[in-house]
């Protein structure tokens, strides 16, 4: 059974609630990639309670990023499940410190597997 910390994030209010999710409710992130979005009632949450606010119209959540069980981040420019080393310049997982700066980082895939840890995401207001 795969276990999750996710990472809810509020852009409203500007506040993120860590929660965890084990069980079936894992099972239904396995697959999705950074950019998807999921129901909350899929994953057994209720944001009402989690944020204490009043939810008005449709909210989803949207996968924004995450790291696997070592602490490598997940990058949405790889795809698959997979951990590499890649060339990179910016963005996750790594911070340039002169202009031009490369370097090879060990990164994980956009894809939620079992190994992932922690799953960041985000709320998206429907209206």
């Amino acid at each position: 059974m795969a276990t999750f910390k996710v990472v809810i994030s509020d852009p409203k209010s500007g506040v993120a609630k860590q929660v965890e999710i084990s069980g079936a409710q894992a099972e239904n992130l396995i697959g999705l990639r950074i950019g998807d979005t999921i129901e909350p009632s899929a994953l057994g949450l209720d944001l009402g309670k989690i944020f204490d606010i009043e939810i008005k119209g449709k909210v989803k959540i949207k996968i924004t990023g995450g790291t696997d069980k070592d602490g490598f981040p997940m990058r949405p420019d790889v795809h698959g499940p997979r951990r590499v080393r890649i060339l990179v310049s910016r963005g996750p997982g790594f911070r340039p410190e002169k202009k031009g700066e490369r370097r090879k980082k060990t990164v994980r895939g956009n894809t939620i597997s079992p190994e992932i840890a922690q799953i960041n995401t985000v709320i998206v207001y429907e209206e």
